[in-house]
């Protein structure tokens, strides 16, 4: 009698920071950023700076570049495939009124990291993927006060995204140490996460800690 298939365990769901949306001091927040990120496991930083002209943009890249690189991290750009590619960042991540997935790749190339926000559609999702996306994002799973939503995802879309699709699958929006780990349960492959990790009354370090804590639960 043939044995059925093993199934390989999904990977522990991971955490994506996300910059608060101004940063005056790029060099102290650098340093914020190091001791958030030696707190425990972090895929990857976006630098979303939706209100900076580019100078500000290209000099926070070079000023929390370091910090990231040195540990592993990811450094994603918000938007900006332009100046993504003349900061030399791992990635984009665009929305949908933002560049097209197409125009992202023709400037990043081909090695670049690319990731695309889909709302709560699986339609948009599948679109990205086929084309090429390195993750589709979903959300806002919760009301969140760093940006206006009007899309609320319920979170079987992740369960019905990771059984049949292999492009991973990133939640994001209201996302605390509380809430994370039905996400990654669902079947997030990373929880984007921003004012929960920079606002935390006991500050970023310990924020990441308990996400950690919480997403490895889950598991």
């Amino acid at each position: 009698m043939a044995r059925e298939p093993v199934v390989p365990p999904r990977p522990p769901c991971r955490l994506y920071l996300i910059t608060p949306p101004a940063i005056p001091d790029p060099a102290a927040f650098a340093a914020l950023l190091g001791e958030a990120l030696d707190a425990g496991d972090v895929a990857a930083l976006q630098i979303r700076l939706k209100d900076a002209d580019d100078a500000a943009v290209l000099g926070t890249v070079d000023a929390l570049a370091p910090a990231c690189r040195a540990r592993g991290v990811a450094v994603i750009l918000n938007d900006r495939p332009d100046l993504a590619a003349r900061s030399g960042c791992d990635g984009v991540h665009v929305g949908q009124s933002d560049a097209s997935y197409a125009e992202a790749r023709r400037i990043m190339g081909p090695d670049a990291m690319i990731g695309v926000t889909c709302h709560d559609s699986r339609e948009l999702a599948m679109e990205a993927a086929e084309a090429g996306a390195d993750y589709v994002a979903f959300g806002a799973f919760f009301p969140t006060d760093t940006k206006a939503t009007t899309h609320r995802p319920d979170p079987g879309i992740l369960s019905i995204w990771q059984e049949t699709v292999e492009t991973p699958c990133v939640a994001i929006g209201g996302i605390t140490p509380a809430n994370c780990a039905g996400l990654a349960r669902a079947g997030a492959d990373f929880v984007a996460v921003s004012s929960a990790v920079w606002n935390d009354p006991d500050g970023p370090a310990a924020a990441v800690r308990a996400f950690n804590a919480a997403l490895s639960e889950a598991f």
